[in-house]
């Protein structure tokens, strides 16, 4: 081993020097559908750090939950699902889960109970297919209607 400016120099047979590190931001459309969970958990938990949470990305569902958001406060634990749109399934309810999603640019964290009984009450999902038959609703587009919905969600 070659000592270099006090730092061990390690050489690789099978590589060549190429230079600076460089770097090419991903086109989100062209990842996978792993790919695409992985970015978008990276990109939330960035919002989260911001109002004071670490994630804790799970390798597998518990209890709905894609990851936990546990505050710095130790006091509050948040069981996050991630979508990729605003979204709605018959089995969380009552598992106390919170959906993040992106729309346009802007992060979205809310409680699935909470925000499914507000928009029911006020009509939504109730009577179609999807919902009653299917247990599940979203939406790909974002009303004006339901953007007023989410702002107090909006991180």
């Amino acid at each position: 081993m070659t000592m270099v400016n006090g730092c061990a120099e390690v050489a690789l047979a099978d590589t060549q020097d190429e230079g600076p590190v460089t770097f090419k931001k991903v086109i989100y459309s062209k990842l996978n559908s792993r790919q695409q969970e992985n970015f978008n958990f990276q990109k939330i938990s960035a919002h989260l750090a911001d109002y004071g949470y670490n994630c804790l990305r799970l390798s597998d569902d518990w209890h709905g939950a894609d990851f936990i958001a546990c505050h710095i406060d130790g006091n509050r634990f948040l069981k996050v699902q991630l979508k990729g749109r605003l979204s709605f399934e018959k089995k969380y309810c009552g598992k106390d889960i919170h959906i993040a999603f992106n729309y346009k640019g802007s992060w979205y964290v809310y409680p699935h109970d909470e925000l499914m009984n507000e928009l029911t009450t006020n009509g939504h999902m109730i009577g179609t297919k999807s919902w009653d038959d299917k247990g599940g609703y979203s939406w790909g587009t974002v009303s004006v209607e339901l953007l007023g919905f989410l702002q107090k969600y909006l991180i």
